[in-house]
């Protein structure tokens, strides 16, 4: 019986020549991830076990981000915490205020996170790492704990369900078009500890931040981890950013899918997902008139260069509409840099919107644009639970960010088509 590739990752690092879904194994890890909420939790379990440090130092990434730089008494504590156990571990991969970022955006652009990798994160949206060919997948801080101690993990290989994706998709269309629209087809626990792995003449279409958009989301679908094949895009990508070794797993002809879905890419909309699930989705043209209070830009989903150079495109040379809050938050320092000398930046400012410091902060409800009682927000990130940016009787609508630029200079849900 063939293998996927996420089951090919596994067993090499499990040392075995095959594994099959359902079996459990342990295995090697390249990198163990961690940030300012999780760590703490981790470091604290670390203490209770029997070792005298981390199992390597360079292949620990402690990444303070979410509520970074401090935003109260409790937060500064968890990052003092964190601060502490990275100098005393000599932790070469550690991000403080200055030159941190989001974390699943800063950990590629380092280069920390390279193709055929074992990655654990006690943060669920590690699955982003997936674009580059990598088995990465989020865990508890106590498995996090574990990971930093041995530099091994358990898991149990996953299924995996094909996504054949197919087309060339239209202007507007994006990785989060794509996402949303399969969580939307499959639902929320459609890919339960499932791999999803993406496949299709249409990749060569996406850019490789189309890539971690919806790898980074496949946790929205249930999936245990998303992943897509290594190819000419990916290697360029790989080559700019990072000098390690990497190895191009492919899955085997004959190997076994629960399920097997093609998407035309071609033939999708600018897509949101209304409150309060992500599987909530509907077309731009079937949504009507909704009128929003805030609109954030940002997060490990989409905050990165090519979204904000599309934010950038729709919103130059006008105004944000009155009375609400813009709020554009580039995900690493670099992004930031690059998207002031493109001019991004001021084209924002000059609009209305206002610029963040690297942060995941409104994301989850953690400062930076909370909502307030039966507020509106239409937001790139990742979660539209009830109370997840604020208030529970706040809503949150996901979309791209050509949605929610366009959202912006209408005051209310819009595509990127309405605005002359």
């Amino acid at each position: 019986m063939g293998m996927t590739m996420t089951q090919k990752i596994l067993a090499a690092h499990a040392g075995l020549p095959s594994v099959q879904a359902g079996q459990l194994i342990e295995a090697d890890l390249d990198l163990v991830l961690g940030n300012d909420i999780t760590s703490p939790v981790a470091i604290h379990e670390m203490e209770k076990m029997n070792t005298t440090g981390v199992f390597d130092k360079d292949k620990i990434a402690l990444v303070l981000d979410h509520f970074v730089p401090n935003k109260d008494i409790k937060s500064a504590q968890h990052c003092k915490c964190v601060r502490e156990f990275a100098c005393k571990h000599e932790i070469s991969n550690y991000f403080d205020v200055g030159d941190m970022g989001i974390e699943h955006a800063l950990l590629p652009e380092k280069g920390l996170t390279v193709a055929g990798d074992v990655i654990i994160g006690a943060d669920s949206h590690t699955c982003t790492y997936g674009a580059l060919g990598a088995f990465s997948t989020g865990v508890g801080s106590t498995d996090m704990a574990a990971g930093m101690a041995t530099g091994k993990a358990w898991f149990k290989v996953p299924s995996a369900i094909k996504f054949n994706l197919t087309g060339k998709p239209a202007k507007w269309i994006s990785g989060k078009d794509i996402i949303l629209h399969i969580i939307g087809m499959i639902g929320v626990d459609g890919a339960l500890y499932q791999s999803m792995e993406f496949v299709g003449d249409g990749i060569r279409y996406l850019s490789m931040d189309d890539r971690f958009t919806i790898a980074n989301m496949a946790i929205e679908g249930g999936g245990k981890n998303g992943i897509f094949p290594v190819d000419e895009v990916c290697e360029a990508y790989l080559k700019e950013h990072s000098k390690r070794p990497y190895q191009i797993y492919e899955a085997d002809a004959d190997a076994v899918y629960d399920k097997e879905y093609t998407i035309d890419l071609s033939a999708l909309k600018p897509t949101v997902a209304f409150p309060h699930l992500p599987e909530n989705t509907k077309t731009i043209d079937e949504v009507g008139e909704i009128s929003i209070d805030q609109v954030v830009i940002g997060s490990c989903t989409n905050g990165r260069l090519e979204d904000l150079r599309i934010a950038a495109e729709l919103l130059k040379g006008k105004k944000v509409a009155k009375g609400l809050r813009v709020i554009i938050i580039p995900a690493t320092q670099k992004i930031y840099l690059d998207a002031m000398e493109a001019g991004y930046i001021r084209t924002f400012i000059e609009a209305g919107a206002i610029v963040s410091t690297p942060t995941c902060g409104p994301c989850l409800g953690g400062y930076m644009g909370i909502l307030a009682e039966r507020e509106r927000c239409v937001s790139t990130t990742n979660r539209n639970f009830v109370g997840r940016m604020g208030h529970t009787e706040s809503e949150i609508y996901l979309a791209s960010p050509a949605v929610a630029a366009a959202s912006a200079l209408t005051g209310k849900i819009s595509g990127p088509d309405e605005i002359g």
